[in-house]
């Protein structure tokens, strides 16, 4: 909350501590005081103004470093974590293919224009998520440059992510993606920053968004995909095969196959293009396809929830008041009842 709170997002910061009544650095409690504001217009227009201030500082920021020009006024959907399979930027990535698909069909099917932001490193030794960024990169020079694609969807991936940089997009964000493996997540501290910064979780049961399902309530959270239990039991049972949901769902087919398409091949490498196709259809270990109608449903329903500026402010105020309980001081406090005793 010092750090992700009252460094990176100071607006925030300074709005909260001008309605709320004590110290928040000092007392996680306080923050559920924020819970009554959320349908205080004049409250809520602050905070409006605040959170497109982030975006628009976002926004300098990576056209001065990567040259790409953003719309503030966009979603900014962010999937910003370390790069691994079972975080599954693959999902993301295919789902965007299917929106850039469905475009190119129906150039009214958007409505309300979407950044999709990816921001992750990988290990220097990771071959596969190599090829991962390597698609998300082609994807974006290709969406970015068809001019069908302008005023509707943009690609970014976020290049040297750091802490530094972080500070400035987590502020930013709309969406928060949280889509790992249900089961895989050890739970590091990112849907909680993105939650305390007012951004909305999209994600599976896995993780921290488990306990940040459970303060928020079914409104205020996006879930979607097989839980934890059902992974568990396909594994053991060894009976998930991705080539039978890409055979069976159109949709699935024509995202895959695209990976491997002239428009996306005229801007990446054959070679690792077809090997990361290949191991989705032949493997695809962390159940990317398993989830994919899901969280293209889920996705669409957070999209047009976002439509609704009123109701999605309120989403994001109920989030940043219930972030008070990812507290350290709370932590350090129940271990002392629990354990230490001191």
């Amino acid at each position: 909350h010092r750090r992700w709170l009252a460094l990176a997002n100071q607006g925030l910061y300074h709005l909260v501590r001008e309605y709320v009544k004590g110290d928040i650095l000092k007392d996680y409690r306080l923050f559920e005081q924020i819970l009554p504001y959320k349908d205080d217009k004049e409250f809520c227009k602050k905070y409006e103004k605040v959170k497109r201030n982030n975006k628009i500082r976002f926004a300098k920021y990576i056209k001065e470093k990567q040259g790409i020009e953003v719309n503030p006024e966009s979603i900014f959907d962010v999937h910003c974590k370390r790069l691994h399979e079972y975080k599954r930027q693959l999902l993301k990535c295919l789902h965007i293919i299917y929106i850039y698909q469905k475009i190119k069909k129906d150039p009214a099917c958007i409505t309300t224009p979407i950044t999709f932001i990816f921001a992750a490193k990988a290990a220097p030794g990771y071959a596969r998520a190599k090829e991962i960024i390597r698609l998300i990169h082609s994807i974006q020079e290709m969406v970015n440059k068809d001019p069908d694609m302008d005023g509707k969807i943009q690609v970014v991936f976020v290049e040297n992510y750091c802490v530094s940089v972080a500070e400035m997009l987590i502020p930013a964000a709309d969406i928060s993606e949280q889509i790992s493996t249900a089961g895989m997540e050890a739970s590091g501290t990112g849907n909680m920053k993105f939650m305390l910064n007012g951004a909305v979780t999209l994600g599976t049961e896995d993780g921290a968004n488990v306990e940040i399902h459970e303060l928020v309530g079914d409104d205020n959270i996006f879930v979607f995909g097989a839980s934890s239990d059902e992974v568990i039991e396909h594994y053991a049972k060894a009976d998930y095969v991705s080539k039978e949901f890409y055979e069976k769902n159109p949709a699935i087919k024509a995202a895959v196959d695209f990976i491997t398409s002239k428009e996306v091949l005229a801007v990446g490498q054959k070679e690792n293009l077809e090997r990361l196709q290949h191991e989705i259809i032949s493997k695809d270990w962390f159940m990317t396809l398993l989830d994919f109608d899901a969280y293209k449903e889920k996705k669409e329903e957070a999209l047009e929830a976002y439509a609704d500026q009123k109701a999605w402010a309120k989403k994001a105020l109920i989030n940043i008041a219930k972030a008070g309980y990812f507290s350290s001081d709370r932590t350090i406090e129940e271990y002392n009842q629990d354990i230490w005793k001191l």
